[in-house]
């Protein structure tokens, strides 16, 4: 028929190509091969925010940097995000954002604030009773 198409066979080595996404990357090739962010291991929490610090002396300094790396830091600039938000806006594993934000976070070009653990949050009983005593005022 005229209208069939034969879809041809594949090449070795096609499995690392998406005709519509570019070449595929691995993770691991991303994080050069680690798994833990940073020298000392630092564990980022999935809520824990992440901001751009401008203050920083290498903070627009992005040489040495990958394309994900300079996602993150864009995505950052944009507005403070979690670790969650900014795996979904770079489109990227989130085991691969925490180690590419170790390494952000070791050249200082962003700053991390970690959600209080729920041992140190007020009790929600102590916070009804004070709700009762002001209305009480």
């Amino acid at each position: 028929m005229a209208g069939d198409r034969t879809v041809p066979p594949e090449q070795p080595g096609s499995q690392w190509y998406d005709k519509e996404a570019g070449p595929l990357v691995r993770p691991y090739a991303m994080t050069g091969g680690r798994t833990r962010s940073g020298p000392y291991g630092v564990r980022f929490d999935l809520i824990a925010l992440v901001s751009l610090d401008t203050g920083a002396p290498d903070a627009d300094d992005d040489t040495g940097l990958g394309p994900e790396h300079r996602a993150l830091i864009e995505l950052c600039r944009i507005e403070t995000q979690s670790v969650a938000e900014l795996a979904a806006g770079a489109d990227l594993l989130v085991g691969v954002v925490r180690v590419l934000l170790g390494d952000l976070l070791a050249r200082g070009c962003v700053t991390v604030s970690r959600p209080v653990p729920p041992a140190q949050l007020p009790d929600e009983h102590i916070l009804r009773e004070v709700i009762d005593g002001l209305r009480a005022l």
